[in-house]
């Protein structure tokens, strides 16, 4: 009986982890293709919504020419410049966890603090951008538009989820707002999750349990936000 027992226990235990990764990394990596999932449901039903009003579609770089403390137009200029923002930040998350490798506390904090920054540059920046986009021009456009049931021809300015000036179907804005909106809470939130991470190793929490993984699993979000941000962008602004 002892050595039944010996083998049913042995045959339960679980064995060694699928690809050699941890219990946390690999519920990440699900979550992270859920996730991917749901950004590609939602980027393939704005192209679809384009392709079916692509006569009344406005083109990108006519809508986000603004640029802050420049009163001209650069097209596509500043959330060019959000998207360099996090790419960077996506490297020195990469240099966070390669110390987090070594043991590189004093590391770690500093590459972390500047992932953070950027993190914060990239959605204080779509904020502004969002206020830009909402404001609409100074000159604005006439249009027909149904208000309690009723057309009435008023001049609208910027854009709302009902309305907007740019071109001659809402969905445009619909999008826009639903997609960078969505992506921009997965930034913030990221943001919080690495400034809790870097107060933890800022305590040296980590260095208690030996090992910085925590960081590694928050670089595979952080990543992943890279990532869709360059899919968001090339399907929003470039095609």
């Amino acid at each position: 009986m002892a050595g039944h027992s010996t083998a049913t226990k042995e045959n339960w235990s679980g064995g060694t982890s699928p690809f050699g990764i941890s219990y946390g990394k690999m519920m990440m990596w699900f979550f992270l293709i859920s996730d991917a999932l749901t950004f590609g449901g939602l980027l393939t039903a704005y192209g679809f919504m384009r392709h079916k009003h692509a006569d009344v579609w406005p083109k990108a770089e006519d809508v986000f020419t603004h640029f802050p403390f420049y009163e001209g137009h650069i097209k596509l200029a500043y959330v060019g410049f959000m998207t360099f923002v996090l790419i960077v930040s996506s490297y020195t998350m990469v240099r966070a966890v390669e110390a987090g490798h070594r043991l590189n506390k004093k590391g770690v904090l500093i590459w972390m603090f500047f992932t953070i920054i950027g993190g914060l540059i990239f959605v204080g920046s779509q904020a502004w951008e969002w206020y830009h986009f909402i404001e609409g021009t100074e000159a604005g456009v006439w249009k027909n538009v149904i208000e309690n049931g009723q057309v009435v021809h008023k001049l609208v300015h910027g854009a709302n989820l009902h309305y907007n000036e740019y071109g001659d179907t809402p969905l445009f804005a619909d999008f826009f707002f639903f997609i960078t909106g969505f992506h921009g809470f997965h930034v913030f939130s990221g943001v919080v999750i690495n400034f809790i991470i870097f107060l933890n190793v800022l305590k040296g929490t980590y260095d208690k349990t030996g090992h910085y993984e925590m960081v590694e699993k928050s670089g595979l979000y952080w990543h992943f936000v890279d990532l869709v941000w360059v899919f968001v962008f090339t399907f929003f602004y470039l095609l």
